[in-house]
């Protein structure tokens, strides 16, 4: 009889990881209400996808998807807390993590509903592991292990920042093979990773200081931007800087921003933000900032200036760091929330057509999967599952910061195929 996935995951209470039995991961599967979940992943007789269910709650959004090894998303469900946010200027942990209590349960229900699955369709539940904030984190790992020891199933614990760098490999026709690179903008990261494979990841760029997107957050509200129940303040601030400028800056324009890390520092591979911060200007320019918001003209200016000498230093250093690489890339994939934003897509994809004589081909998710999302948690389950991971423990601590150059390596050894 085939060891299968259910079995595995129950006999995490007898011992760590140690098990016996064949080397393919596979299960048998009990009869199925629906047609088209009728076959089974065993080899015996016929395969059929892996379906997994995914969950998310790293920062402020709760998240659940259905996803099969055969690259189908059959949910996906995000709730948001922009109203929440809207009223503490930003994320406030505790706010999150209460929201997440509340609203988690509903969103997974919601995910298997419009999925048209049972809990006797899904082989695995895979959650975000790290990093993230932990209290929001704690939500999203203890749903799915008690949902996999009820269910008999293997939890995949998975790193959010590989989930955001592999989302291409799930919604791409034609991904990019290994080696790539990938930027990971957003509100808690910006950095330059070199995929190498599957489970192998070196990091070429970080901040020194503030993410992109949470520069981008505090530029916003310094503005005095109106907050958007339905998206984030990034996509407010890039709509002010997209627009046509106004008198008098449409004869007058600001003077573009200094880029950080300049001159002396100029090749060093290395980001920073916090130089970016308009504060300066926008009280030279209008004085009573802290008491009205300043007129939309300066809005529209101020946003600008910042959203290109951004984009500007994050194309810089990644052309740097491209030029110094030896190891030849298949492509540049942006993900993660500020990865969405149109003018960053622009600014790389002239960036890259400068950098040499081959041209490298530019990547980027459907804009509802650049931002954080269960799809993308459930997809980096099943790689892990098909690459031989049979199981985890249930009590793996939760990772608030964790390195994507340290991936899973406190998982026991016996957990994977021998």
């Amino acid at each position: 009889m085939l060891q299968t996935l259910r079995q595995a995951a129950r006999a995490s209470s007898a011992a760590p990881c140690a098990l016996a039995g064949p080397s393919r991961v596979a299960r048998v599967r009990r009869p199925r209400a629906r047609a088209s979940s009728s076959t089974t992943l065993a080899s015996s007789s016929s395969t059929r996808p892996l379906t997994v269910l995914g969950l998310e709650s790293s920062a402020d959004d709760a998240c659940a998807a259905v996803v099969t090894s055969d690259r189908r998303i059959l949910s996906s469900v995000v709730r948001k807390q922009h109203h929440i946010n809207a009223q503490f200027g930003g994320i406030q942990p505790r706010e999150a993590h209460e929201a997440h209590i509340r609203t988690m349960p509903g969103v997974i229900a919601e995910a298997l509903d419009t999925a048209g699955v049972r809990m006797a369709d899904v082989d695995a539940v895979a959650y975000t592991r790290g990093p993230g904030m932990f209290g929001c984190l704690s939500v999203g790992v203890n749903s799915a292990r008690a949902i996999a020891a009820a269910s008999g199933v293997p939890a995949v614990g998975v790193h959010h920042m590989q989930a955001h760098a592999l989302t291409v490999l799930l919604t791409e026709e034609s991904p990019p093979a290994f080696p790539f690179l990938t930027l990971l903008v957003s509100g808690g990261h910006s950095i330059l990773v070199l995929a190498e494979r599957l489970g192998s990841y070196r990091i070429l760029l970080d901040t020194l200081d503030n993410a992109v997107g949470q520069t981008i957050d505090k530029v916003a509200r310094l503005l005095r931007l109106p907050h958007s129940h339905a998206a984030g303040l990034g996509p407010v601030l890039e709509r002010y800087a997209a627009a046509p400028p106004l008198p008098p800056y449409d004869a007058a324009p600001l003077e573009p921003a200094t880029l950080p890390l300049g001159r002396e520092r100029a090749g060093e591979a290395a980001l920073s933000f916090s130089g970016l911060y308009p504060d300066f200007l926008v009280r030279s320019l209008y004085p009573d900032i802290d008491g009205s918001a300043p007129p939309e003209a300066m809005q529209r200016e101020v946003a600008r200036v910042f959203q290109t000498g951004s984009f500007d230093h994050l194309a810089a250093k990644i052309r740097l760091v491209m030029r110094r690489l030896e190891t030849p890339v298949n492509g540049l994939v942006v993900s993660g929330g500020v990865g969405s934003n149109l003018a960053l897509r622009e600014r790389l994809r002239t960036m890259l057509d400068e950098v040499g004589d081959t041209p490298v081909p530019l990547y980027y998710p459907p804009v509802s999967l650049c931002t954080d999302n269960a799809a993308m948690i459930a997809w980096v389950g099943i790689l892990r599952l098909e690459a031989g991971l049979r199981r985890e423990p249930l009590d793996l601590e939760i990772r608030k910061q964790w390195s994507l150059e340290d991936l899973y390596d406190d998982v026991p050894a016996s957990c994977y195929e021998p």
